[in-house]
């Protein structure tokens, strides 16, 4: 069932959101060569704790950490650990959290020092594709045609988008109906409505849209071990057009 949020759930969506939202402002100062993606799970812990909001990731399912960090050819859900950041890495850092029981949820890839100019580009364009889809976040307009939106400009410029994982309704839980998937047809599936919260997220790769799981149940990976981004904002669908909760 798709839940509609009202104008007070959507003030503490907003808290949440912005709190999301600013820890990855500070995650990315820190984020340089020799830095461990343990020490930025515990930076994101400390931050959240600092801010009454309730670390979503941690715990759900299982999952041990505050983030998750996944690098170069790592889709999404890495796990935080001794591993450390080199010169010219890309990582993923995906985070969520709870203010008052109402979750925002995001997620940057960041080059780590200078990286090639092909994976600028790879960034660039998986950022760019997250906004075209944030652009279909209006009134009138179906699921598909984020989808849609998103797998046209990623693929025109060489890419693939995964299909294996998509973005997710979310409010009182990090993932609600519907599903937001990163391709497909326009014009199909429920209609958007004012209220309705969303968190979009591609996730492009430079190879073949495959991938993979790890040994740790968590980490997925391109098959072809090339490199993937992923972007991640929560979106609110008003009646004066979209509402991007996580964005500083």
């Amino acid at each position: 069932m798709i839940t509609l949020k009202s104008e007070s759930e959507l003030k503490l969506m907003r808290t949440s959101g912005r709190v999301v939202g600013q820890v990855l402002v500070e995650l990315e100062k820190k984020i340089k060569p020799g830095v461990t993606t343990l020490e930025l799970d515990k930076f994101a812990y400390e931050f959240f704790k600092k801010n009454d909001c309730v670390p979503a990731f941690l715990g759900y399912h299982g999952y041990p950490a505050t983030i998750c960090a996944s690098v170069n050819d790592e889709v999404v859900h890495g796990i935080p650990g001794k591993r450390v950041l080199e010169e010219g890495d890309i990582v993923g850092i995906d985070v969520g959290a709870f203010y008052k029981g109402y979750c925002g949820d995001s997620a940057r890839t960041f080059a780590v020092g200078k990286v090639r100019p092909e994976l600028q580009k790879l960034l660039q364009a998986t950022f760019e594709s997250l906004d075209r889809g944030v652009e279909q976040c209006r009134v009138g307009n179906r699921i598909s045609d984020i989808g849609h939106a998103v797998q046209e400009y990623a693929e025109a410029r060489g890419y693939s988008v995964v299909k294996d994982y998509v973005g997710h309704g979310i409010g009182q839980a990090m993932h609600e109906e519907p599903q937001v998937p990163n391709y497909g047809k326009p014009h199909q599936g429920p209609r958007l409505v004012e209220g309705m919260c969303l968190a979009l997220e591609p996730m492009v790769n430079v190879g073949g849209d495959e991938v993979r799981v790890l040994e740790d149940g968590w980490t997925v990976v391109t098959k072809d071990g090339k490199f993937s981004a992923h972007f991640e904002d929560t979106i609110a669908i008003l009646a004066d057009g979209p509402e991007n909760l996580t964005r500083i």
